[in-house]
């Protein structure tokens, strides 16, 4: 959810940067900052905790000047929401200032090996570190102590620099989270989305991944991390304030695919530490002894909510060894659940208003029972009646078809399985260790299977004519299967059916001829033997669909794409993963080729007929 804006011209920096952050404010943070070079070489730094407008009066008490000048809006990620971890962050020295969306991966190795070197650090944050970096490697010319500075750094990032000893230059970073550039009359921009700079200029360079951009008064230079040079097209901007919002994207619902990387990313930040791996959910206001004392948790849901809620049962019960019930809020409160102050019930919805989850929350209060909340929307009623709340941070899903909202809701119950597990005392720390180095990672593995896109829509120009699908998942990874399904009925009005695929034998196995699509989840956890296990048995499952000649799509991890391409008409691959985060990968697939095939067949993809975006009625 953070936000990056840069200006280099001749207007004064910071009222522009301030207002190309109010633009930003939609991605949410918790602090706000700016740094700005003046005419005389002094560089100015100005911070503030809390909102846009705290930043805006410590501007206004000292102001700052100059024509050059980056700022952000930061959503906590290593360290606390303070003034002190707030961007931008200089180096030692005070020459480099650095702004930083995403995370360093290697942030704990690098800290101790420029402590050992003398490097003393003032703030919590892995951003500081990158500063350290760039000046430790600065001599003259920034772009190239960047570059430098690069090579030592592991993860995922968006970066804005600039140096007092290298002046009226920014230099701007892509490796994951987006970043922009914008091209005005004889000033230049950089931006981690459009909205930001639209009302400066409609001239716009998108980096990818891997590309730096030297921004100067003279122009913009593009160069890869190894300083060769590339061109990238300027894209001119013909946007309407809706379009705007789409950024750029034919639909919402493809945005905010898209965005799933950066919303997990977020739902993430302050939650996960790599350097004790523990896990910090204090929002939920439950104590470690509240929650030793639960026997019992009961996950109330509906639609996409339920299948994430599915999963979480997966997760719960193999993490924390507490058994878990998923019940549909519209049919909970009918039937007279036996529930007491021993059960923990967690609600789940994306807008926090679903009327059927909120009816069941009350019943389960009614009984004892406390209530824990996870939702995408500060202050709804859902959250307003729970004991806490573990937010998501999809941020605005305007998409009727959840999809970021989906990912968010499984991160937020593995976290949640994770912190059960711990203050259970039912997971090892090389347990903990491994599954949060494989959280940290996740992202990074989306951003790969997102770069897959293209070729979903080969898939979808195959398949988009068909009248039914059936979708196969065992185990966690049966939910997928259901939402899969769901998704590709929602927006293209195809029957689609998700099950178990060990139940074929029992029913579904009649369904299956040469025009039927059967989607199968055939991935795997390389270092689990039960994974294993369920693997071997779903290549089953695929023969009898083969047999019967169906048409097989599989989706299988990269270390088994030479086997499964052997049974499969077509195959898709995404990064092996821990069993527990699989799913959270599989689902990317899905839903794009739901959306591809949606658009083949000409539905309104954003606003598909019949559904509304929050149920509040029952």
């Amino acid at each position: 959810m953070c936000g990056i804006v840069g200006y280099v011209g001749t207007r004064s920096a910071a009222p522009i940067i301030l207002d190309g952050l109010r633009r930003l404010e939609y991605r949410g943070y918790d602090s706000a900052g700016l740094a700005v070079l003046d005419e005389q070489n002094i560089l100015s730094v100005r911070r503030a905790s809390g909102k846009l407008r705290n930043l805006e009066e410590t501007v206004r008490e000292t102001p700052v000047a100059g024509c050059f000048g980056v700022g952000h809006t930061r959503w906590a990620t290593h360290g606390r929401p303070t003034e002190e971890n707030a961007h931008p962050h200089r180096g030692p020295k005070g020459d480099v200032v650095v702004v930083h969306n995403g995370i360093v991966e290697n942030y704990l190795q690098l800290k101790h090996k420029l402590e050992s070197e003398g490097h003393r650090f003032v703030s919590e944050t892995d951003t500081e570190i990158i500063a350290h970096l760039i000046e430790k490697y600065l001599d003259g010319n920034l772009e190239d102590a960047v570059r430098r500075a690069l090579q030592e750094i592991r993860g995922v990032f968006a970066l804005g620099v600039l140096a007092r000893s290298d002046p009226g230059k920014i230099v701007g970073v892509r490796f994951g989270p987006p970043a922009v550039v914008g091209l005005g009359e004889q000033e230049y921009f950089l931006a981690s989305d459009v909205p930001a700079i639209l009302q400066h200029t409609r001239d716009i360079i998108f980096l990818d991944d891997g590309d730096m951009a030297v921004i100067t008064a003279d122009g913009v230079r593009l160069t890869s991390f190894d300083g060769g040079p590339i061109k990238r097209n300027v894209s001119h901007i013909l946007w309407d304030p809706i379009m705007a919002e789409k950024g750029g994207y034919k639909h919402f619902m493809l945005k905010e695919i898209f965005e799933q990387p950066r919303a997990i990313r977020d739902t993430m930040l302050g939650r996960v530490s790599q350097e004790t791996g523990r896990i910090f959910l204090d929002e939920v206001n439950l104590s470690a002894r509240e929650f030793e004392e639960f026997r019992q948790v009961k996950i109330v849901a509906c639609g996409t909510s339920w299948h994430a809620a599915l999963a979480g049962k997966f997760m719960i019960e193999r993490l924390a060894r507490i058994p878990v019930e998923v019940d549909y809020g519209s049919e909970y409160r009918y039937r007279d659940p036996i529930i007491d102050s021993s059960v923990l019930t967690v609600v789940i919805s994306q807008s926090g208003e679903t009327a059927d989850t909120l009816a069941a929350q009350r019943e389960s209060k009614l009984k004892g029972s406390k209530t824990l909340a996870i939702c995408n929307v500060v202050g709804s009623m859902i959250t307003r009646e729970a004991v806490g709340t573990l937010l998501t941070h999809a941020g605005p899903e305007i998409g009727v078809a959840s999809t970021k909202a989906f990912t968010c809701q499984l991160t937020s119950l593995l976290l949640l399985a994770m912190h059960l597990g711990q203050v259970r005392e039912r997971m090892t720390s090389e347990a903990i260790d491994g599954l949060v180095q494989d959280l940290v990672r996740l992202p990074g593995k989306m951003e790969a299977v997102l770069s897959k896109n293209a070729q979903y829509e080969e898939l979808a120009r195959a398949l988009f004519k068909a009248s039914d699908f059936l979708f196969l998942g065992r185990g966690i990874h049966y939910p997928i299967a259901l939402e899969g399904a769901l998704k590709l009925k929602e927006i293209s009005y195809i029957h689609a059916e998700g099950y178990p695929a060990g139940e074929m034998k029992h029913g579904p196995n009649a369904l299956i001829d040469e025009s039927l699509p059967v989607v199968v989840l055939a991935t795997r956890d390389p270092d689990s033997e039960e994974s294993r296990i369920r693997y071997e048995k779903t290549l089953s499952n695929i023969q009898e669909v083969r047999a019967r000649g169906g048409i097989v799509v599989s989706i299988a991890c990269e270390q088994d794409a030479e086997e499964i391409s052997k049974v499969s008409n077509h195959v898709v691959t995404i990064p092996d993963a821990n069993e527990l985060t699989l799913p959270i990968l599989e689902i990317v697939p899905l839903q794009l080729l739901a959306y591809h095939i949606a658009v083949r067949r000409g539905c309104d993809v954003d606003q598909p007929r019949n559904l509304a975006k929050s149920v509040t009625v029952e």
